[in-house]
């Protein structure tokens, strides 16, 4: 099967399945004029691979996952794996999260501004930065 025709059963470009080969995730034969040929398999290996990446896990993480996919058996440094990038992926929706809590402070301050947020709103306007910079 030529890479177009798998492209478009698996739903993704041909961009994607040719990073997908770069990165040792599929392989493809080569004709004579050098295009490349998949096995019908591809298809849904391609797909799987889009689980993975959906998941969240780096390219390299679904290399090392994929030899578990072939043989049909998880290996304990497989589930760890798993395991430290769900710990990687809740790290990162806490840091998102302390992100976006500091936002909404600063839209409640944008809306409710006061003195102390606000230098527009003292007298004068920049004191506080006047006598920091000062040394006063």
């Amino acid at each position: 099967m030529r890479i177009g025709e798998v492209a478009d059963r698996a739903g993704v470009s041909t961009r994607a399945l040719r990073y997908y080969e770069e990165q040792g995730l599929i392989a493809a034969d080569r004709t004579g004029s050098g295009q490349r040929t998949y096995p019908e398999s591809a298809v849904e290996r391609v797909q799987l691979i889009q689980r993975f990446f959906t998941a969240g896990l780096p390219s390299r993480t679904v290399r090392q996952l994929l030899p578990c996919v072939d043989t049909g058996h998880g290996s304990p440094e497989a589930f760890a794996m798993m395991a430290a990038e769900r710990d990687r992926i809740t790290a990162a929706m806490a840091d998102l999260a302390a992100a976006r809590d500091a936002l909404d402070r600063l839209i409640d301050i944008a809306h409710h501004p006061t003195p102390e947020h606000c230098p527009a709103l003292r007298e004068p306007a920049w004191a506080p930065y006047d006598a920091a910079v000062t040394g006063a």
